[in-house]
């Protein structure tokens, strides 16, 4: 038998290594910390790895850098690491929770006898300039279930003690740079000095660690204000704090306990305080609202929010009416294109913007409009004789992507609208140092979505989310502080609900495909949840809007 394999790297090169070699010594020339781009891990046949991979078989090779998405995955990975031994050498008794992204950064909690200030933040970003500096090895092996448990326990990492009793394998790996020790989510820089460039800033009670938000590795040094989408997250933890629930391994101890139930009634009840809430301030101004905006990135179950908020307004004695639109699309000749050429949907402009303004304003002047009737199929808009008026005493209601970018609606007053930003915005961590993405949690709702409800292969839905991500950076993130009230439509248990459907669409990727590596990654973080049984979801949940058997009709 051959000790030789071939590796095939992305470029076309070929290279004959001896079986059993590390992916560290195969692109050592281009690991070298000190180049701009050094080489930080490589996906070995469409799967990512840290570079002390072994290779004991042909395969192809693409090398991951910087400019990578997975590489600025790691970059932060590696980052958050790095202030973690920081801490320990400065503040052994601090203990420091990571929470949401904020200001292209990540928020932390900073729990210790003494307030966090600016004193605070400089010290550990000193710190962490020697520890790059020191260029520390960052290292991967895999231990037995008990002796990680055992390692972590004495470590003091309770959180990651309760999360390992519950996922179901014999070995699992863990990652180590000096006295930081994790779970392994994902490969790491091989050194600490392959870091370049962060910041530390303060954001009361806790602060940001920030990250390069351009290929050349520069960091913002304005943070943008983001007061409301950090007090709906703050919201978002308080109902945890009451729910007893932060972490992946808590949210397991409570589906083993037999108390899900009312853990879950519990949680959907938050939801329904807060429609309450949002339609006893709408009706407030109800002398003034006339329209209703409701705008989110995809799979933020805005449709189910305008359903259910809906009915929340009719019990303030209000009468509100939907206005979709989807039939004020340009023909598909002049609906504008990206940068590769394809049909830009999601852009504003592909949108009869003025016809939509002309509308609107002649309904809320109690005149009767001739309503547009676009067809999908032909690209084109039909004639329609369907007249629609709306009386003084109505609200209109107008969902879609665009609903809080001020062209959309500029013919009306400031003072007549109501705009409403709704995302899943997941509190739930994995464990005090690892978080879950919203971006992760919409992608899981999406899979499960259109594979059940538009026939779409799972494979098609991940090709796709790049492209509905570009979108939302540009028509949607930039505008979500206009919102007058933000709206976190996740829930905590939701994500045991979808592993059920999500894990058999996610396992039907094989290795060979490219969309293999985000599938597998999908299904490691899945592996981390006890799996819930969905007629524990009741029928008026957003959930249900992914899952189906909803109440609502759509």
């Amino acid at each position: 038998m051959s000790s030789s394999v071939t590796l095939t790297f992305s470029d076309g090169q070929q290279m004959i290594i001896e079986k059993g070699t590390l992916l560290r010594d195969v692109l050592a020339e281009k690991c070298k910390p000190s180049d701009q781009y050094p080489v930080i891990a490589a996906k070995v046949n469409n799967k990512l790895y840290s570079l002390d991979y072994y290779i004991d078989e042909s395969c192809k090779i693409e090398p991951i850098t910087f400019l990578n998405k997975e590489g600025k995955e790691i970059y932060r990975r590696s980052t958050s690491l790095i202030l973690r031994q920081a801490a320990w050498e400065l503040y052994r008794n601090t203990r420091l929770v990571v929470g949401h992204s904020l200001g292209n950064g990540y928020y932390y909690d900073y729990y210790s006898d003494t307030p966090v200030s600016e004193r605070t933040c400089e010290a550990l970003k000193a710190k962490m300039k020697e520890i790059i500096q020191r260029n520390i090895p960052i290292t991967r092996t895999t231990l037995p279930i008990d002796e990680a448990r055992s390692l972590l326990e004495n470590s003091g990492q309770i959180d990651k003690v309760r999360l390992v009793r519950h996922i179901p394998v014999d070995k699992v790996g863990i990652c180590r740079m000096a006295d930081a020790i994790d779970l392994d989510n994902g490969p790491h820089v091989p050194y600490s000095g392959c870091i370049k460039t962060f910041d530390l800033r303060l954001h009361y009670p806790g602060f940001i660690l920030r990250f390069p938000f351009t290929d050349d590795y520069r960091v913002e040094l304005d943070l943008p204000p983001q007061k409301k989408l950090f007090q709906v997250y703050q919201e978002s933890k308080s109902w945890a704090k009451i729910l007893e629930v932060n972490n992946v391994g808590r949210l397991n101890d409570i589906i083993g306990s037999g108390d899900v139930s009312d853990f879950i009634k519990v949680s959907e009840v938050f939801h329904d305080y807060k429609f309450g809430e949002i339609a006893s301030e709408i009706s407030k101004k109800r002398d003034s609202v006339r329209v209703i905006l409701i705008a989110g990135p995809s799979s933020s179950g805005k449709t189910t929010f305008s359903k259910r908020l809906s009915i929340h307004l009719r019990v303030n004695g209000l009468r509100p009416i939907a206005l979709s639109l989807d039939d004020y699309f340009v023909n598909r000749e002049d609906c504008p294109r990206d940068e590769t050429g394809d049909y830009d949907f999601e852009s504003i402009d592909a949108l009869d913007v003025p016809l939509f303004n002309e509308h609107l304003k002649a309904l809320l002047e109690g005149r009767v409009i001739n309503m547009p009737k676009f067809c999908f199929e032909k690209g084109c808009r039909e004639t329609s004789s369907k007249l629609m008026s709306i009386d003084e005493s109505q609200m209109i209601i107008i969902e879609g992507i665009h609903g809080l970018n001020p062209r959309l609606t500029e013919a009306i007053a400031d003072e007549n609208k109501f705009r409403i930003y709704v995302s899943a915005l997941t509190s739930l961590n994995i464990d005090d140092h690892n978080r879950i993405p919203t971006t992760d949690t919409r992608i899981i709702r999406r899979i499960v979505r259109d594979h059940k409800f538009r026939s779409y292969d799972v494979r098609a839905t991940i090709q796709r989310w790049a492209s509905v991500r570009r979108g939302e950076d540009k028509n949607i993130f930039p505008y979500q502080e206009n919102a007058d009230v933000m709206f976190n439509s996740a829930q905590a248990y939701e994500l045991s609900v979808l592993k059920i459907y999500a894990e058999p669409l996610l396992k039907s990727i094989q290795r060979n495909e490219p969309e293999y590596n985000e599938a597998k990654r999908l299904r490691n973080f899945l592996r981390l949840f006890k799996s819930l049984d969905p007629d524990e979801v009741p029928p008026c949940s957003i959930l249900r809007e992914f899952i189906g058997n909803s109440a609502f009709k759509y």
